[in-house]
């Protein structure tokens, strides 16, 4: 704590503290929620329930766990203020803090399973567990590719504005009505980027007054308005998260209604902004933020390996009671076995949040084609995983092609990153 206590009166004073807190918020929200809506059963094996079937009442909280268009506001203020005019160094130095972190936890979880296998363990549990594991991974595939189209989304932000945002955010629309209305196959896929990408340019404007806190107020009733419409007289499910079994799900691929709730958001941080920014001139809660800041992406890549942690020593065992789902002693257990996740987070954050520290930045540039193709290696690899799916694939549990894509595009741009660090010409 005293390192951490050191970094945060370090602060620059320009810097917007309440951006910080905002996206470890968000991180926070997304890992309870996971946590939350998996309801891990045993009976001559382990198995699971989501909470949104098991509970369907529960569907309405998604409003309140859904955050990660939070992640990407911020996200989108994060990089185009720290955006600099070596477009590609800056590239360079930003990607791989995102896919250092996750190369360690790739490497760790794919030696797991293997040895699992090498010491008798059955596929079908291994490869369920590395799936569990490796589903925050759905994230840096989505959130990868804003990275990597900054320096191009921001120069159209400076030349047009909030017009971006509207007209992805009309795209999105067309995309769900081809999809679900119209019928078209594959309808609403390209919402997978655009649908985030408008998000992030809301970030953009925030980050240079464009979007003012005036237009608070508006965004956040018409959001919510708007997303109240869409999922009661409209075609939309309630749920803001991924439901089992669901014929229309509100983020595969994200839709209308989920940038709704975005834009409510958005209204919601902005209306706060001024409030938050002075409580975080306290030295406890914006060291607080700053801890978590310093450990963000590794707590995300974690959390869901932590969960199976617990589950494989808990359950089996009978340490863990199961009463019947919604029963009074069902609610009153979800509290220690929070708190028995939450132990176990902490060890594998202790072993592998190093992986976070800051690198030294890049000080010369590097070819630009070949730091493209490696960018679309790990995004290919990103996404192959993402979609694998609980069967088991190879010795890895995870398809071959893309373990072996996505760690041979990260290992080259971290090896460019090195050697453009080493390099002492400006």
């Amino acid at each position: 704590m005293p390192g951490v206590r050191r970094l945060a009166e370090r602060t620059p004073p320009r810097r917007d503290r309440w951006v910080d807190l905002v996206r470890a918020v968000a991180i926070v929200l997304v890992v309870l929620g996971h946590w939350l809506a998996v309801i891990v059963t045993y009976d001559d094996g382990l198995g699971g329930r989501h909470v949104l079937t098991a509970l369907p009442w529960t569907r309405w909280l998604s409003w309140a766990f859904q955050v990660m268009p939070v992640f990407f506001l911020a996200g989108g203020f994060a990089n185009a203020a720290s955006l600099k005019p070596d477009r590609r160094a800056w590239l360079l130095a930003r990607t791989d803090r995102l896919l250092r972190p996750t190369t360690v936890f790739l490497a760790v979880i794919a030696a797991s399973a293997a040895l699992a296998r090498a010491l008798g363990a059955p596929p079908g549990p291994v490869g369920t567990a590395v799936w569990l594991a490796t589903v925050p991974l759905w994230f840096l595939a989505a959130y990868l590719p804003m990275v990597a189209l900054t320096p191009l989304m921001h120069a159209l932000h400076r030349r047009w504005g909030l017009a971006v945002p509207a007209v992805l955010a009309v795209l999105v629309g067309l995309g769900d009505a081809a999809r679900l209305w119209a019928d078209v196959p594959h309808g609403g896929t390209a919402n997978y980027l655009l649908m985030w990408l408008a998000v992030h340019q809301l970030g953009f404007a925030w980050q240079d007054g464009r979007l003012p806190a005036r237009a608070a107020p508006a965004l956040l009733i018409a959001g919510l308005c708007g997303l109240v419409l869409l999922t009661t007289i409209g075609p939309y499910p309630v749920s803001m998260v991924a439901e089992p079994g669901a014929d229309v799900q509100n983020t595969a691929p994200p839709t209308f209604a989920l940038l709704c709730l975005a834009a409510a958001q958005t209204g919601l941080v902005l209306l706060l902004h001024d409030r938050g920014g002075r409580w975080l001139r306290r030295t406890r809660p914006w060291t607080a933020v700053v801890a978590v800041s310093t450990v963000i992406l590794t707590l995300f890549l974690w959390h869901m390996t932590a969960l199976v942690i617990a589950a494989a020593v808990l359950y089996p065992t009978g340490v863990f009671p199961q009463p019947p789902i919604g029963t009074g002693e069902w609610y009153a257990l979800r509290v220690p076995w929070l708190a028995c996740l939450l132990l176990v987070l902490a060890a594998l954050l202790a072993l592998f949040a190093r992986a976070e520290r800051p690198a030294r930045p890049p000080r010369r540039r590097t070819p630009a084609a070949l730091t493209v193709a490696c960018l679309a290696g790990a995004q290919a690899g990103l996404i192959g995983i993402a979609l694998a799916g609980p069967a088991f694939h190879s010795p890895a549990a995870l398809p071959a092609w893309t373990l072996v894509t996505y760690l041979a595009a990260a290992t080259v741009l971290h090896v460019l990153r090195r050697r453009a660090a080493a390099d002492p010409a400006a």
